[in-house]
């Protein structure tokens, strides 16, 4: 691997790596006035959640690597203390980005994105009424990390309240992954879409201990068909199948088919019933996958 020390490479070098190493990243859309009551809106992906009770958002207007400016963004939150922080899905991502463009000071990006504002309930900057989701904010702090061009002032708000579209809502009242349709930011020009195909699940290891990779026998843990992923899904059984499990299992059609074809070849019956497996695990049906990787143990153990 190349090895890359940020001090002795230029910032803005340093800045593309490190856009395209953190990615995606979700992006807030930022939404401010100043003291005269001027509204502003501006995106920032540096950001994220980091707390549900007080919630708490934090991202950053960076000090501009080309001048060591600062961003009106910032100006404002300095002057007022507030801030609204808008979803952005990809219905809006050309007009977020075109309300990225460095205006002058005092120009309203609402008006030159085609956005449209509507007038908060808490706090005095204004909401994106064409975003599914948005976020009145007090700022607790501001904090500098350096006075450099491309050092971070990380803006910690409190989220006071938060307006979601019903058009984003399932069936239950919760939002919908696909509704949401949000986009995130890589680096470069390049964005991704949380929606449709992009979207999987991965089950939490928190209900239960899994066995964990390493107590998975040799012959499954230095397999050569199945992945890290598939390892990882196997590991998070909680545990082995018994005698039972296993004979009712071995009684399946495609398993004694399987094992009627490869039996006399147990390196080839081995690597068939792994490369079953995997497609099992890829398609998420893990108890399926490791019952059969068992049942292929056995019989390879036969043979030995």
């Amino acid at each position: 691997m190349i090895k890359i020390v940020p001090g002795q490479i230029k910032t803005s070098e340093f800045h593309a790596h490190l856009l395209n190493a953190v990615a995606p990243r979700p992006i807030a859309f930022a939404s401010t006035v100043d003291k005269e009551g001027r509204p502003n809106l501006a995106p920032f992906s540096f950001f994220n959640a980091f707390g549900s009770k007080p919630p708490i958002l934090v991202f950053s207007p960076a000090r501009r690597v080309r001048d060591n400016t600062l961003k009106h963004t910032l100006e404002n939150i300095h002057e007022t203390g507030e801030v609204v922080i808008n979803a952005v899905n990809y219905s809006i991502v050309q007009q977020m980005s075109l309300s990225s463009t460095e205006y002058p000071k005092g120009v309203n990006e609402f008006v030159k994105s085609g956005l449209t504002p509507i007038p908060s309930e808490i706090i005095k900057p204004f909401r994106v009424k064409e975003s599914p989701v948005q976020m009145e904010c007090k700022v607790l702090e501001v904090k500098e990390m350096g006075q450099l061009g491309g050092a971070a002032n990380l803006i910690i708000c409190e989220v006071l309240l938060m307006h979601v579209s019903e058009d984003v809502l399932d069936e239950n009242g919760h939002m919908d992954a696909d509704k949401l349709d949000l986009v995130a930011r890589m680096g470069g020009n390049l964005y991704c879409r949380a929606s449709g195909p992009a979207i999987f699940s991965v089950k939490k290891p928190l209900a239960e201990l899994g066995i964990g990779v390493d107590e998975l026998p040799d012959q499954i843990r230095l397999s050569k068909v199945l992945t890290g992923n598939n390892l990882g899904q196997l590991g998070n059984i909680k545990q082995y199948p018994s005698k039972a499990q296993l004979s009712e299992f071995a009684g399946k059609a495609y398993v004694k088919e399987l094992s009627a074809r490869f039996g006399s070849n147990p390196e080839v019956l081995s690597r068939k019933f792994e490369e079953l497996a995997k497609a099992l695990l890829d398609k998420n049906e893990v108890e399926e996958a490791w019952l059969l990787l068992n049942h292929a143990l056995g019989l390879v153990n036969k043979f030995k």
